[in-house]
């Protein structure tokens, strides 16, 4: 880790941008966000067939264009009920425009008829660390849980007042953030990058 003194967050989700911060308040790096940094940066299309292809675009143009190591994210819910969709369209399931609510809104609709015991689903999410010069590291989480009918609580974001995590029976909209960041996807994944850095970082000059 102290092979990167600034690290820029490769997103213009407010509420991504905060958990990732919470996630990886621990690393010893200055943090870039867009919410804070007056220079342009680029609207990325997020056209990958993969989570892993969408966090890579997103990487690589930040890391281009501020010449800085950029982390990003994709993620997604995946419902067992439609055959593991929306994934990696999670965030335009309602249409290339949809609001948080209008997507959560369509899961809600299409779930409704679905039997209890059939609305298994998880996210998942994988993180991505690129440089300016080309190296690419990644890591990925899953949070296994089941879909409720009813959204319940006010936190989070995304399709969290529906996602109940296994073993659990709050959603995550009803978790305190510190202790969603415990067990999402997100933090999973974060940590499990942080954890190869440790040992795959490229070293200076080589």
């Amino acid at each position: 880790m102290s092979l990167l003194e600034r690290v820029a967050i490769a997103s213009r989700n407010h509420g991504k941008i905060r958990e990732i911060l919470a996630i990886c308040r621990d690393w010893p790096v200055t943090w870039v966000t867009a919410e804070g940094d007056p220079r342009e940066w680029p609207q990325v299309e997020e056209t990958g067939a993969t989570y892993l292809e969408n966090a890579l675009l997103k990487a690589h143009a930040v890391a281009q264009a501020l010449g800085l190591p950029a982390v990003a994210d994709d993620s997604g819910i995946e419902v067992d009920a439609l055959g593991g969709a929306p994934g990696h369209r999670s965030a335009r399931f309602a249409g290339p425009e949809a609001t948080d609510r209008e997507n959560l809104q369509k899961l809600i609709e299409l779930i409704a008829p679905v039997p209890e015991a059939g609305r298994g689903a998880r996210y998942r999410c994988v993180a991505a660390l690129v440089g300016p010069g080309g190296p690419e590291l990644w890591a990925e989480g899953v949070c296994e849980g089941a879909l409720v009918a009813e959204p319940r609580g006010e936190g989070g974001f995304g399709y969290d007042p529906i996602f109940v995590p296994a073993g659990l029976d709050r959603t995550m909209a009803e978790f305190e953030p510190e202790e969603k960041d415990r067990i999402s996807h997100r933090g999973r994944a974060f940590r499990a990058l942080r954890e190869r850095m440790a040992t795959s970082w490229p070293a200076p000059g080589a």
